[in-house]
């Protein structure tokens, strides 16, 4: 049975205990296997005999298979099967459900979707064979491409307090403005690869992923077998993204293939397989309407957005879930539109909502402050409610006030040009811009064992998934913490479903939901060793594999005697997550350089500001908050996803075409981590921290831009050849 995580705990025991490992910036103790290369990842696996599988996609939009032609590539040399199940995929599933959609290969819903496996001898035999496989398609009529000319249709009901029309137009300062941002990939280094082995009727797969417990019921569901003949091993995964958070076509197709011949088989996608087939999040288009008195105080937000997926799909980019809780504003509508195109499948990308609906909202907060005569920093500061509008919930923390302020010092605000092109180093326009950072905070189920071995030594087992995040460091150092054994001898197994069930890795929840379950599992271990030693739980000190407490001192090997402790912890989300607002906050601070005859910008620095409650590791939240903050300048300046109007067709569908920020494109980031202890997130007191740090960081590069050369870009990315048309004479 899960605890439910009902009431606050507000006695901080990580702050009491004394080992030293909380909040430490300890390396991650699968690093050096990652590094030189020892660290097997999914693709890596071949068993003994295993075949290998390629997969064969639709070259068209829209319609059904009516012929595959199987006989021509089944004479080919080493070939073993051409696999058409109605098993298969054709849409990946989202990671959450617990299920996989009911799909019948044979129809087509966007180009590129897989169609069918080819698996032969060698990887060599099998992509030959798969791109000599002949397909006779049915083509449906008219298909719609364009998200703008598809018809809208609400995604859900609508936020509407009080009456924004009004608000606005008794505004003594007011913005009505459109923004758009192209979609995303999550481009993950490692791509999506399974390999799937079967002992009678029970299935064992290697792969990829971001959330095995569901994961395994995804994978079941499709198979239409049950859960407890799957496992499931994730032991490393080279990122996710949220591409990774649901199975994807490689797993269903090796497990039916390796069923069929009785025999292992890998299936690996290729690069640009993942970028075709795997997820994309949408583009958008976004209205916001800002009004405000003549102080700059909020009295109304509208907030409304258009974005797109396959038909079916519940999925809709949750767009202004941030504009729900982060400033003022007693007038408001909230709005998320959804158009249904041939496009693959929308989905979560890392941070999903904030990450493009804050970029857009900090832009807009920057107009409105200059309409108003005020510092950008000065007009969030004033309009941070006392509770959640609409809901009068209180916020169980928000450092949002801090950031601001201690960013803007650290990063020398007060030097900023009040007005654009008043700084020019030779042909570049130099600004600074500023945005805040918000991410909704989540406390997912979750189970952990902790074991104490008899020689004191100390063992955490989760089927929890380390994406790069720093899942193994964490939540040994939280056990270590807590029971007083040295991160040492300490051991972290994780990624294999046939352990306790984490909460997995997406949401910014896994560190903290997890952690929290090897928590509760330490203090049940605990109150056992405090029984032992005859002492009130609350006096008992643990240290260096010495129990103390009362005036009594004793080896923790002598109070176990020879036989280990186990324990499973777990912990649900409850009544203190329904009763206080919760999210972590920052802020952004960057300086750009303009160029004034070819609009090229470059980044010259970066600082991010964040407080999402208690900082596990120093160097593992550090690491997130650069990620994120890259992948927000990636937003900014490079990133889109192209498709190809006549046929839907993604055109840029490999690294060489979509433009991830590069290490020439990055300057030095600084990241300043704000401490503080947030009670009603979890019981270790600690808040997601992995998606914060892209959220509103486009926004502060686009003010910049602003402050730089005087061209408010309403235009995401705000790449050179869309720059170039709006610059002032640079003379």
């Amino acid at each position: 049975m899960f605890r439910t995580y009902d009431v606050p705990d507000q006695r901080n025991l990580l702050d009491q205990t004394r080992q030293g490992l909380i909040g430490e910036p300890l390396d991650r103790p699968e690093g050096a296997l990652k590094v030189c290369g020892v660290a097997p990842y999914a693709a890596e696996r071949r068993p003994d005999d295993c075949a290998e599988g390629v997969l064969v996609t639709a070259t068209i939009a829209q319609g059904k298979v009516a012929v595959l032609h199987r006989d021509e590539v089944l004479a080919m040399p080493g070939v073993l099967g051409v696999f058409a199940d109605k098993r298969m995929l054709r849409r990946p599933a989202q990671g959450t459900a617990g299920q996989a959609p009911v799909q019948d290969i044979r129809e087509v819903d966007y180009y590129g979707q897989p169609i069918a496996l080819v698996v032969a001898e060698t990887f060599e035999q099998a992509t030959h064979a798969a791109k000599a496989l002949r397909v006779e398609y049915q083509p449906a009529g008219e298909v719609p491409f364009d998200p703008e000319a598809a018809e809208a249709t609400p995604a859900k009901k609508p936020v509407v307090l009080g009456d924004l029309d009004e608000a606005m137009a008794a505004a003594a300062h007011s913005v009505d403005l459109t923004y758009t941002t192209e979609g995303h990939a999550s481009a993950a280094m490692e791509p999506h690869a399974s390999v799937a082995e079967w002992q009678d009727d029970r299935l064992t797969l290697w792969g990829s992923f971001q959330m095995i417990s569901h994961n395994v019921k995804e994978l079941a569901d499709s198979l239409r077998i049950a859960p407890g003949h799957v496992r499931i091993r994730s032991d490393y995964v080279g990122g996710g993204f949220g591409s990774k958070l649901g199975i994807s076509h490689d797993a269903v197709a090796a497990a039916i293939a390796a069923r069929e011949l009785g025999r292992p088989v890998r299936v690996v996608l290729s690069r640009q397989q993942v970028f075709d087939t795997i997820m994309r999040r949408s583009e958008t288009r976004q209205r916001l309407r800002l009004a405000a008195d003549a102080r700059g105080n909020l009295t109304g937000i509208g907030h409304e957005a258009w974005v797109s997926n396959l038909p079916g799909e519940q999925f809709a980019e949750p767009v202004t879930q941030a504009t729900e809780f982060l400033y003022r504003g007693e007038s408001r509508k909230l709005a998320v539109n959804i158009s249904r195109i041939s496009r693959l499948t929308a989905g979560s990308v890392r941070a999903p909502g904030e990450a493009v609906g804050m970029q857009v909202l900090e832009a807009a907060m920057d107009e409105l402050a200059e309409k108003a005569g005020l510092d950008p920093v000065e007009l969030r500061k004033r309009n941070l409610p006392e509770a959640l509008p609409g809901k009068d919930r209180p916020y169980s923390s928000r450092l949002l006030a801090e950031a601001l302020d201690q960013g803007a010092r650290a990063f020398g605000w007060q030097e900023r040009a009040p007005r654009p092109r008043m700084r020019r180093e030779g042909e570049w326009w130099l600004g600074m811009g500023v945005a805040s950072a918000a991410r909704v905070n989540m406390l997912m189920p979750a189970a952990a064992r902790v074991r104490l071995e008899a020689d004191g030594s100390l063992r955490v087992q989760s089927d929890q998934t380390d994406i790069g995040t720093g899942s193994y460091a964490i939540l040994g150092q939280i056990a270590g913490e807590m029971l007083g054994v040295p991160i040492e001898r300490v051991t972290v197994e994780l990624g294999d479903s046939s352990l306790p069930s984490g909460a997995g890795s997406g949401g910014s929840f896994g560190a903290s939901s997890t952690g929290s379950a090897v928590f509760r599992a330490c203090e049940a271990i605990r109150d056992k060793l405090a029984h032992r030693l005859r002492v009130a739980t609350e006096s008992l000190d643990l240290r260096d594999g010495i129990a103390s407490g009362s005036g009594r001192e004793v080896p923790v090997t002598e109070l176990l005697a020879g036989e280990p402790l186990d324990e499973i912890g777990r912990i649900k989300p409850g009544k203190s997550q329904r009763d206080y607002a919760q999210a972590s906050y920052g802020a952004f601070f960057c300086e750009v350089a303009v160029n004034a005859y070819t609009a090229e910008t470059r980044l010259r620095r970066m600082l991010g500001a964040f407080g999402f409650g208690r900082v596990l590791n120093a160097k593992t939240a550090r690491s997130q908050c650069l990620g994120g903050m890259v992948w927000g300048i990636g937003s900014a300046l490079t990133e889109e996803l192209a498709f190809d109007p006549r046929d839907g067709q993604l055109t840029g569908h490999d690294l060489a075409r979509y433009h991830v920020p590069c290490h020439a494109d990055i300057p030095a980031l600084e990241v300043i981590l704000l401490e503080e202890r947030d009670a009603a997130a979890s019981p270790i007191q600690a808040k997601g921290v992995g998606e914060l740090a892209i959220c509103g960081a486009a926004g502060a590069i686009a003010n910049a831009i602003y402050n730089a050369c005087g061209v408010r870009m309403r235009e995401f990315p705000m790449t050179p050849d869309r720059l170039l048309r709006h610059l002032p004479d640079p003379d």
